[in-house]
């Protein structure tokens, strides 16, 4: 461990008055929501009318470039800490929504950035939470560095929960260098799963039922001879930028996402989406109309209801939230 992770570690034992200002003002009684950028405020159901409504604080903390970790707080924007990092040219996996999207809010709603194939998914570049519990109390989990961790995965469980579990304060997060160069290509005739197979490490591979679009990123030679390989699959031309996405945002296994669309792009279009826009390789896809409610396992649901008993047994925590419902 160097130096700076250690000295960064020790930081975080230490009382820290804004994290405690913020444990106070949510206190251990009545029902209390965290406000955001308010980008994906609807995801889950509207929050309780009673409830108290707060902001996360603000602000990095610290950023350690060479050890490609920055500590954060989570009322901090998206745009602002990608700022900061893009002038030691780095960047995280979070999603920028908007420019008043939120770090906190980013890993409650858990929507990962469109270029996740090469950025990674947002639950694994979470190293550390602290989060304030339904008791009022400031609670840590995870470590600056994966092999230093033991014990129950906080950090991942808060990843998508809706801040029912816990209320994020700050995170530890993992940085990604930007890449040197980038490509958007378009092609009216290439399959976008051949496309897909047919490089290293696409950043995103879209596709809207006949046109395919793909960014290829990296250090300029390997963009090359990526473009290059291309060709063996269809016909690209370079663009500016990718396509307009539809505003509703479905979740479908990659494998489903290849058996809807079969051999005959309609069957996709018809699957009640409206125009769309599939991320591939992701199991993302961008709609017209919402996706319809999903019945969540009679199991999930079970160890869902434990765990919401575990954390927060009077339910004050971002009342009227369900994870893993649209």
């Amino acid at each position: 461990m160097s130096s700076n992770t250690a000295s960064l570690m020790a930081t975080l034992t230490s009382t820290d008055p804004v994290l405690a200002a913020f444990a106070d003002q949510v206190g251990s009684e009545g029902p209390v929501a965290i406000v955001g950028g308010q980008t994906r405020w609807s995801t889950g159901g509207p929050i309780d009318p009673a409830a108290r409504l707060l902001h996360a604080p603000t602000g990095i903390v610290e950023y350690i470039p060479e050890e490609m970790i920055v500590r954060v707080r989570a009322g901090t924007t998206v745009a602002e800490l990608h700022t900061e990092l893009a002038d030691r040219g780095q960047r995280t996996a979070l999603p920028q929504r908007s420019d008043t999207s939120t770090v906190g809010g980013a890993f409650t709603v858990g929507e990962n950035d469109l270029a996740m194939l090469r950025r990674g998914s947002i639950r694994s570049a979470l190293l550390q939470v602290r989060y304030v519990s339904a008791e009022g109390r400031v609670i840590t989990g995870g470590g600056p560095t994966v092999k230093n961790v033991t014990g129950f995965d906080l950090p991942r469980l808060m990843v998508g929960a809706l801040g029912t579990l816990g209320l994020l304060a700050e995170v530890i997060i993992r940085t990604n260098p930007i890449p040197a160069a980038s490509v958007w290509l378009r092609s009216d005739v290439a399959d976008p799963f051949r496309a897909r197979d047919a490089v290293l490490a696409p950043s995103v591979v879209l596709w809207d039922g006949s046109t395919t679009w793909i960014q290829l990123e990296g250090h300029g030679p390997d963009v090359e001879a990526e473009t290059a390989s291309l060709a063996a699959v269809g016909s690209f031309t370079a663009v500016d930028a990718p396509p307009a996405l539809p505003g509703e945002r479905w979740s479908l296994e990659p494998a489903a996402l290849r058996s809807l669309a079969g051999t005959n792009s309609d069957r996709l279009a018809n699957h009640d989406t409206g125009a769309f826009v599939a991320s591939v390789g992701t199991g993302l896809l961008f709609a017209e109309r919402p996706q319809p409610s999903r019945a969540i396992s009679p199991v999930v649901a079970a160890l869902s209801a434990q765990m919401k008993q575990n954390f927060d047994p009077t339910g004050r925590l971002n009342p009227g939230r369900i994870a893993g419902t649209n």
